[in-house]
């Protein structure tokens, strides 16, 4: 006679409940994620080492963090909780979908010791064909322009004076050029 064994069902991951942070959220990024690169990443084979990291454009977009942050191995637009409508707790790995001026876009829940619950919509990764600071800013702020569906604010020191100004992008042009399509 075989013994059945049964096996309790896996129960589902918790859900640690973000803290609505007051501040801007960007200062305190940059921080976190130049020391993983110091401690952590800086040896990775598939880091560009061209790249340094930066958080561009975070502000409230229906009460809650939304930004994109720059590393030398991704490009991604963050999402922080503010204590808005935006924010939802879900489970580290789960996916969602947050309905945007520019449309739906996905965005996966990650949970960081230091920073806490926080969500990404990936947009350059990895970001070897990135040649420069300079591009990797222009690729966050037309994202932002994009998700938006107006002209982002620059970075600072990103644009000299003389510069003329860029050509406006669509949202269909933007994501385009990110899947290796050309209009």
């Amino acid at each position: 006679m075989t013994e059945r064994i049964r096996t309790p069902a896996l129960a589902p991951p918790p859900v640690r409940l973000a803290v609505a942070r007051d501040e801007d959220p960007t200062a305190f990024l940059e921080a976190h994620y130049r020391h993983v690169w110091q401690t952590r990443m800086h040896d990775m084979p598939f880091v560009n080492a061209a790249l340094a990291v930066e958080a561009i454009g975070f502000a409230r977009f229906e009460g809650d963090w939304l930004g994109v942050v720059i590393t030398p191995w991704f490009l991604n637009l963050l999402l922080i909780s503010g204590g808005g409508q935006l924010w939802g707790d879900i489970p580290a790995g789960e996916r969602r979908y947050l309905n945007l001026p520019c449309g739906t876009l996905q965005f996966l829940a990650d949970d960081d010791p230091d920073i806490g619950p926080y969500q990404y919509c990936p947009l350059i990764a990895p970001v070897s064909n990135l040649a420069d600071m300079a591009t990797a800013r222009q690729a966050a702020t037309d994202a932002l322009e994009a998700v938006f569906g107006k002209p982002a604010a620059p970075p600072p020191d990103s644009a000299l004076p003389d510069e003329p100004a860029k050509a406006t992008v669509s949202r269909r042009a933007f994501f385009q050029r990110l899947a290796g399509k050309r209009n």
